[in-house]
């Protein structure tokens, strides 16, 4: 056959292979507002950078029938390109081919881009919509979900692993994600769930629909499983796309997240940070107005904002440069800390820790949350998972009190004690034990029963306490807090502090790893 014959094959074979399961399924998928597993890549990478991997494999497969049924490419789209100029590996299941699920080839080409992503050290990732394993195939199939959950783990503090949920993932297709740094799912298409409806009827009785189950917003809400939760698939890519703008390549990159827009003044002083927090302590206010005014631009990418809204975490750009969030939300739950709370900050501190990200923490925190359930939840084990990441964490960490922080919260939120580099506290900030009102109470118990205005003595009692206890400069005398500084000057402390720390070397003692409180 002449060269010419050859490559004419070779177009052939390679516009097939681009066809997915045939015309019929991918109208089928675009009735169920899904785009397939090509039209995804197009969208997430910049335009003609996609260089596809494994475009003729076949499954080898075959039992029941399968020896007949075979697609290039098999059911899963392979391959690397670029966002915004910079180098991704990603795989992208094709529902189109065999419902998307996993063979043995399948799980072959995802952990070749997860192989080739580590080696390089450049983000993957995993563009899901798969029907879960292919029974046809058995412990092979089985046995493609272990390589990948390997893969998964040795790649994690080494490499980003962003996985994106845009149709079902079932069984045990849900730990792959359940290991990467961020999940996204699309809301009525990514459904995520151990087992389906049908058998939770079976077993328990319960009635459920998928969506109850495994929807977008209850990963988001209620599991914690899910980080961001878009309206369609155009919407949920964009996202990727633009949390990889805050992300290093690796762990090993010394150059870093992209700078961003440097217009917004370093030294920007903001009037309306005086008025924030108001006179009355127990009034609640919004954090997100702070992060707003100090923020470059007054822009941040939240995360996770549905799971635990009593703390913020999310990124933003101070100076230009990337930095991370774990911040109180005095307006929900007054901003105590409870057990989803201090899962949440703690997994998001050890991520920016391990990709080199400083941390900037507010906090506004009455305590711990109190009551049975919390007790029983295990709200010890949990909270101690806030203190082990802070305190294991070594990149750049600067801290702002606003108001409260109050008994072991105080310590838990980045203080001098778990080794914070920069901790700057307002005049309004309350650094104690516990409030004025409870020390009080607990404190000046007999002389407030026997006065003869005990609310009077009392009232007395908790100013007194908070002039000599309960005030920033109390712990600026010990050092605990490197200097109380102007609301106004926020911004430009924070990004003098960064600048500062920017070359900072700091390392914990030689170990295999931690075991930290699960």
């Amino acid at each position: 056959m002449a060269i010419e014959d050859k490559i004419e094959n070779l177009a052939k074979l390679r516009a097939e292979s681009q066809q997915g399961g045939g015309e019929k399924r991918i109208a089928a998928q675009h009735d169920k507002g899904k785009l397939t597993a090509r039209e995804r890549i197009a969208l997430l990478l910049d335009e003609g950078s996609f260089e596809e991997l494994d475009p003729f494999v076949t499954h080898r497969a075959t039992e029941f029938g399968l020896d007949e049924k075979k697609f290039l490419g098999d059911a899963v789209v392979t391959g690397y390109g670029k966002v915004n100029g910079r180098l991704v590996y990603l795989f992208s299941q094709d529902f189109t081919v065999f419902g998307g699920s996993l063979s043995e080839v399948v799980a072959e080409k995802i952990c070749k881009v997860m192989d080739l992503a580590l080696k390089n050290g450049t983000p993957c990732i995993g563009l899901l919509d798969s029907g879960g394993a292919r029974i046809q195939e058995g412990v092979e199939s089985l046995a493609g979900y272990g390589d990948i959950f390997l893969r998964n783990t040795l790649s994690s503090g080494v490499i980003p692993q962003i996985s994106v949920i845009m149709g079902p993932a079932a069984g045990g297709a849900v730990y792959s994600p359940a290991i990467t740094d961020f999940v996204f799912m699309v809301k009525g298409t990514g459904q995520m769930y151990i087992t389906g409806p049908d058998v939770i009827r079976a077993v328990t009785g319960e009635e459920v629909t998928l969506e109850q189950l495994g929807g977008a917003m209850i990963h988001a809400s209620q599991s914690g499983n899910c980080h961001f939760v878009a309206e369609g698939d155009q919407e949920c890519l964009d996202m990727v796309r633009q949390l990889l703008s805050y992300l290093p390549q690796s762990n090993m990159d010394l150059v870093g997240p992209p700078l961003g827009d440097m217009s917004d003044d370093p030294y920007r002083r903001d009037e309306e940070l005086l008025h924030i927090v108001p006179d009355d302590a127990t009034k609640a206010y919004d954090m997100k107005e702070i992060i707003r005014r100090v923020m470059d631009n007054g822009e941040s990418f939240e995360v996770h904002e549905h799971f635990a809204p009593n703390i913020i975490t999310g990124f933003a750009r101070l100076g230009g440069r990337a930095v991370g969030i774990v911040a109180q939300q005095p307006s929900v739950s007054a901003g105590c800390i409870d057990i989803d709370a201090s899962d949440k900050a703690a997994r998001f501190v050890r991520f920016l820790d391990c990709f080199n990200i400083p941390i900037i923490t507010l906090c506004d925190v009455p305590g711990y949350m109190p009551g049975v359930d919390q007790e029983y939840g295990g709200i010890i084990r949990h909270g101690a998972k806030l203190l082990y990441a802070y305190s294991e964490a070594t990149v750049p960490k600067a801290t702002v009190i606003t108001r409260k922080a109050y008994g072991g919260a105080y310590i838990a939120m980045s203080s001098k004690h778990l080794r914070g580099d920069i901790n700057y506290a307002w005049p309004t900030a309350e650094i104690a034990v516990m409030g004025p009102d409870g020390a009080v109470n607990i404190i000046h118990k007999e002389t407030i029963q026997k006065s003869q205005d005990p609310e009077e003595t009392r009232r007395n009692l908790v100013t007194e306490y908070r002039e000599k206890l309960a005030n920033p400069y109390v712990a600026a005398a010990r050092g605990y807090i490197d200097d109380v500084i102007d609301p106004r000057e926020t911004r430009p402390r924070l990004i003098k502090a960064l600048e500062m720390l920017r070359n900072k070397r700091d390392s914990t003692p030689p170990k295999k790893h931690g075991n930290i409180p699960l």
